[in-house]
């Protein structure tokens, strides 16, 4: 029998882990509601957001302090609007300029024609430009570089096509492997520049302005055709008249940013003097 006055003892509960468990069981599940509500984000919404804040980023300028100012303005429409704009000023004038090269190209092929029909003469057009390919028959004795007078003729109309333009021309002179070794010419590099110069002074004579113009001779180096064929040596005995397209994008000047040049690697010549 209890004593009076001493209250019995409480029994052990042996449930209490059941709380743990719940509160455990609550947290796990709302971990999983918000990676689900995270991984459900609208791809238009995040699309907003995201443009948003790369807008913000390029509001952010710097002043002469140096702190960083953020600066208002509607920039998510303007730029893409001058953009579209300069895209399509370009593309306009990337077809004018092609279809003043077609025309050229056109022009040269017609006063040349009996030429271009009988194959010694070549006219194509690229991204690059005009290109003109005269075999050296057409305009040179074998091993000379003195300019035929058919010849004369037919440089002479491509001339005063090219007089009605600013563009730049550069005439190359090319070989085939034959070597030759005279006193005039000791090897093809010289008879290959003083063909290409003969063409140029004739252009400069019939009113093409000199600045333009630009001679060079590459011998045998370049061929076009098998050397080891009659007809690939004579294909590559050839006189070459590139006519530049311009462009129209601007040049931009790549900085280099300075750095501390390694005693083994500096060009000699180049370091600052004090």
């Amino acid at each position: 029998m209890p004593r009076p006055g001493r209250r019995a003892e409480e029994p052990e509960n042996h449930e209490r882990w059941l709380v743990s468990y719940a509160d455990f069981i609550t947290l796990l599940f709302a971990f999983f509601v918000v990676m689900y509500a995270v991984s459900s984000v609208s791809e238009g919404k995040y699309r907003v957001l995201s443009d948003s804040l790369v807008q913000a980023f390029r509001n952010v300028t710097v002043n002469s302090s140096g702190t960083q100012v953020i600066v208002q303005a509607n920039a998510a429409a303007i730029p893409r609007t001058v953009s579209m704009g300069r895209n399509a000023k370009a593309d306009e004038q990337r077809r004018a300029i092609r279809e003043k090269m077609r025309t050229m190209a056109r022009d040269i092929s017609e006063v040349m024609a009996p030429l271009v029909r009988e194959g010694t003469v070549r006219v194509t057009q690229t991204a690059h430009g005009v290109t003109v390919e005269i075999n050296a028959s057409v305009l040179f004795a074998p091993g000379d570089s003195s300019l035929a007078a058919d010849a004369t003729k037919a440089l002479r109309a491509v001339a005063r096509i090219l007089a009605t333009t600013e563009l730049p021309v550069a005439v190359e002179g090319h070989t085939d492997n034959t070597p030759i070794a005279t006193v005039q010419f000791p090897s093809n590099w010289e008879l290959s520049v003083v063909r290409a110069s003969s063409v140029v002074r004739l252009f400069v004579e019939a009113g093409v302005t000199p600045h333009r113009l630009t001679a060079a001779g590459f011998g045998e180096q370049r061929p076009v055709a098998d050397n080891a064929t009659p007809e690939g040596r004579a294909r590559n005995r050839r006189v070459t008249i590139l006519i530049d397209s311009p462009t129209v994008e601007v040049p931009e000047e790549i900085p280099v940013a300075p750095r501390e040049l390694d005693s083994r690697t500096a060009v000699p010549g180049m370091r600052g003097r004090g």
